[in-house]
C-alpha cells in the first residue's frame, strides 16, 4: 500500500509540460530544420536547430521531439503535440518502424523518462503554437541552407 501512495505522490508532484514539435527539410531529402515551444505555466521556451547535411522531414520530426524531451530537467508528465502522424501513431499503434532506427530508440529511452501524451494536430491550420513551432523549424532549415552556400 505504502508504494502505491509513494508512486500516486511522486506522479502527482511532476511538472506538467505542454510542448509543440515540427520539423522541416528544404528538399526532402535535403538541408533541415526543427522547432520546438516548451509551456510550463506561464513560462514559454522556443528552441530550434537544423542539420546541414542531407536530411529528410521524418528525422527532422523526430529530432524535435527528441530535442523537446531532452530540454525537461525532471521527469514530466507531458502533453507532445506534433503534426507527424508517423510519430504518433508509432508511438501509440506500435506502427511499424521501418526507417531512423537510431532516432527511435532515443525516443523510446525518452519516452521511458517521462509520461508522454501524444497527440497529433493538423499541420498547417489554426493551432497557433503548431504555426509557431512550423515557423522555427523553417527559418532554422533557410538558414542551414544559407550557410551551406556561404
Amino acid at each position: 500500500m505504502s508504494d502505491l501512495i509513494s508512486a500516486k505522490s511522486s506522479e502527482s508532484l511532476q511538472k506538467e509540460v505542454i510542448i509543440y514539435t515540427d520539423g522541416a527539410c528544404s528538399g526532402n531529402p535535403g538541408v533541415g530544420g526543427w522547432g520546438v515551444v516548451l509551456k510550463y505555466g506561464e513560462h514559454y521556451k522556443e528552441l530550434s536547430g537544423s542539420e546541414s547535411e542531407t536530411t529528410t522531414s521524418n528525422r527532422m520530426e523526430m529530432t524535435a521531439v527528441i530535442e523537446a524531451l531532452k530540454a525537461l530537467k525532471y521527469p514530466c508528465l507531458v502533453r507532445l503535440h506534433t503534426d507527424s502522424q508517423l510519430i504518433v501513431n508509432t508511438m501509440t499503434r506500435n506502427w511499424k518502424r521501418k526507417a531512423n532506427q537510431d532516432l527511435w530508440a532515443e525516443i523510446d529511452h525518452l519516452s521511458q523518462v517521462h509520461q508522454v501524451e501524444w497527440i497529433w494536430v493538423k499541420g498547417h491550420a489554426s493551432d497557433p503554437l503548431n504555426n509557431q513551432v512550423d515557423r522555427l523549424a523553417v527559418a532554422a532549415s533557410k538558414q542551414a541552407l544559407k550557410d551551406n552556400r556561404e
